[in-house]
């Protein structure tokens, strides 16, 4: 899925991540003495980051199939393992607080899990954003280029790149 050429994926995983962030401040402030309100409303936005987790796998699905076989599929389904991760990390936190009573109440080993699960997500983000600076890098690359470069073969191509380099 694309608006106006550029990818809704990337765009969609902030919400999770920052749903799922806010979740573990809430745990982290209930197991620190703050209210038990604190518990529930870190409880309810993990389900909330589950719910928009899910939705970005659907949009990640959506432009996986667009993606070139040859390496665009590949680069996009480990670029989202991350993110997966993360999010499987935060169900097994939700069902171990859904079997846990009707307050939903944290626990440092659940804190630990979240954590954890916030480094993993929080990596693939750096690995995301240098990918795309990368992509971007070589897109204006191959514009300053241009076809005429490409006209020529390998060395008209590597002529190209070497003037437009200079």
């Amino acid at each position: 899925m694309r608006v106006h050429g550029q990818s809704v994926q990337p765009m969609l995983v902030t919400f999770p991540l920052g749903l799922f962030a806010c979740a573990t401040l809430f745990d982290l402030a209930d197991l620190l003495g703050g209210p038990d309100l604190m518990g529930q409303v870190g409880y309810w936005t993990t389900v909330a980051g589950l719910v928009a987790a899910a939705l970005t796998v659907v949009a990640g699905m959506v432009e996986l199939w667009d993606a070139p076989v040859d390496g665009g599929r590949r680069a996009a389904l480990l670029g989202n393992a991350p993110n997966v991760a993360s999010a499987l990390l935060f169900v097994l936190v939700c069902l171990a607080r859904a079997g846990a009573g009707e307050r939903h109440p944290p626990s440092g080993a659940l804190l630990v899990l979240e954590l954890a699960a916030l480094t993993i997500a929080g990596c693939g983000a750096v690995h995301a954003g240098r990918r795309a600076q990368r992509t971007e890098r070589e897109r204006r690359r191959a514009e300053a280029i241009g076809f005429d470069g490409l006209a020529d073969g390998p060395a008209g191509f590597l002529a190209g790149e070497s003037a437009a380099a200079g």
